[in-house]
């Protein structure tokens, strides 16, 4: 039997406040434990929440990002469940009515775009957090994230495979840091996923029995978590079992999931109106506001990057993906208007591949857009060779010479030859020196051109323009 694999995914992201949602207490990362609760998030008798204003803007900024309905009205509702980590004994969250509905996520798996519809995405405060290494027989509890503002994004079950599922995670991921209201930091917990997965015979359209993957803080093990638990499923269907309803675990040392608990419906969560909040009202003028002042966003810069710079779709999909990648793209294009496709080569190229070999962000290159403007600039008016290029940019990366391209240049010996009759000389003395390799070409063979291009290279230890060569070689050989 063939089967499909079904897809949702909630992303929790952390929005970007410096206090909690519900509470002034501060968000900073890596205090020690209980150092940033304070008494609302402990829940001591007789504290009231107030709701973050910054919060709910982030939240707006998010629906306009990815054309959702911002409802007007909606509802802050109490989760209620019983966990150590969780010290009121619910959590606070939307449910009926969120800030944000529906909404749209354009991915691209190779060369193939896809639409994601989201369901919604609902603001709720964050838990705080068991530890168990450090204690024997014992859990710490440490609430420093209790109360920690989040946006719960969760989309309908529109992808069949982990790498929709992962295309979809990195737009996600990306989109929140563009637009400024989530840092991304997987590592401490600020953007994670739920996958909701099921299995269902091809061609149907009744949805299999769905389980849940929680808390998975990588791109990778979201792929082999989805993977894992698509194939455990399609075994246990095709030996006659059932698929129980549960949430369930990756363990990445096993590479495996396992059953955490059986997974609660919302009945089980008895959902109810918080009484001690009053609906969140959102004016249309403040959602104009807001809208004013979002950045140009990833679509429409790729559209641009596609119809003002002529790049291919793939090329404009990469230099998007994130916006400090897009700013130093187009702060190096100002200087060579003209060459953008060249631009385009050296940051997915050279730079990217740099930045991936010390594990540093492009906000931390050592070579600036005008720098890397002024070296791609001598490209570009022959004075160096593309090969000769690459040697110059590991010293401007090193930081040799103040980086200074000309003065590298000079140094290194790396002028390129680009005097027409200085070429043609070198060109006669290896055509009289190669009579065989002429006549071979004279009669059709091809292979022999290449041979006496490199000769005139040899010749002039690579510093010949390549193009002028090849231009004078090829009249001098049909003329």
């Amino acid at each position: 039997m063939q089967w499909e694999i079904v897809i949702g995914l909630e992303v929790h992201a952390q929005l970007s406040t410096r206090s909690k949602i519900f509470s002034g207490a501060s968000t900073a990362y890596g205090a020690p434990p209980n150092t940033q609760a304070c008494v609302v998030d402990l829940a001591l008798p007789g504290v009231l929440p107030v709701l973050n204003k910054g919060a709910v803007e982030q939240a707006i900024k998010f629906g306009l990002s990815v054309d959702a309905r911002i409802n007007s009205s909606s509802i802050f509702a109490r989760k209620n469940y019983f966990y150590p980590d969780l010290p009121k004994g619910y959590q606070i969250s939307q449910y009926e009515l969120p800030v944000v509905q529906g909404g749209n996520i354009q991915i691209q798996v190779g060369k193939v775009e896809k639409n994601i519809r989201l369901t919604r995405a609902h603001l709720e405060e964050d838990a705080g957090k068991s530890l168990h290494e450090d204690f024997h027989g014992m859990s710490g509890i440490d609430l420093n994230r209790a109360g920690t503002p989040l946006l719960e994004i969760v989309s309908e079950p529109d992808m069949h495979s982990s790498e929709e599922a992962v295309a979809y995670a990195k737009t996600l991921h990306a989109l929140v840091r563009w637009i400024g209201i989530c840092d991304g930091n997987m590592q401490e917990g600020s953007f994670r996923c739920d996958a909701n997965v099921s299995v269902r015979p091809r061609g149907t359209e009744k949805f299999g029995t769905r389980c849940e993957i929680k808390n998975l803080n990588s791109f990778r093990f979201l792929e082999k978590a989805i993977d894992y638990e698509a194939r455990r499923q399609i075994e246990i269907l095709e030996d006659g079992g059932i698929i129980r309803q549960e949430t369930r675990l990756y363990d990445a040392n096993k590479d495996e999931t396992r059953t955490m608990r059986t997974k609660e419906d919302a009945n089980d969560y008895r959902y109810f109106p918080d009484p001690d909040l009053l609906p969140l009202e959102i004016t249309q003028s403040w959602i104009d506001q807001l809208k004013e002042a979002l950045p140009e966003l990833p679509p429409a810069r790729r559209r641009r990057y596609v119809n003002e710079f002529g790049l291919s779709a793939y090329d404009a999909n990469v230099l998007t993906n994130s916006r400090e990648v897009a700013d130093y793209f187009e702060n190096t294009v100002k200087h060579l208007p003209t060459q953008a496709k060249l631009c385009a080569n050296w940051i997915m190229g050279e730079i990217s591949g740099q930045l991936n070999k010390e594990g540093i962000e492009i906000t931390d290159c050592p070579i600036s857009p005008a720098q890397l403007g002024a070296l791609l600039t001598r490209i570009s008016d022959g004075t160096i060779s593309g090969k000769a290029a690459k040697s110059v940019f590991e010293s401007m990366w090193n930081g040799e010479l103040d980086k200074n391209v000309d003065a590298i240049i000079e140094a290194k010996g790396l002028k390129q030859i680009s005097d027409d009759s200085a070429i043609e000389k070198l060109v006669d003395e290896v055509l009289a020196a190669n009579a065989q390799q002429v006549s071979d070409y004279r009669n059709g063979k091809e292979k022999a051109f290449n041979s006496l291009i490199g000769q005139v290279m040899k010749a002039t230890q690579g510093k010949a323009n390549p193009a002028q060569v090849n231009a004078i070689l090829k009249k001098k050989l049909t003329g």
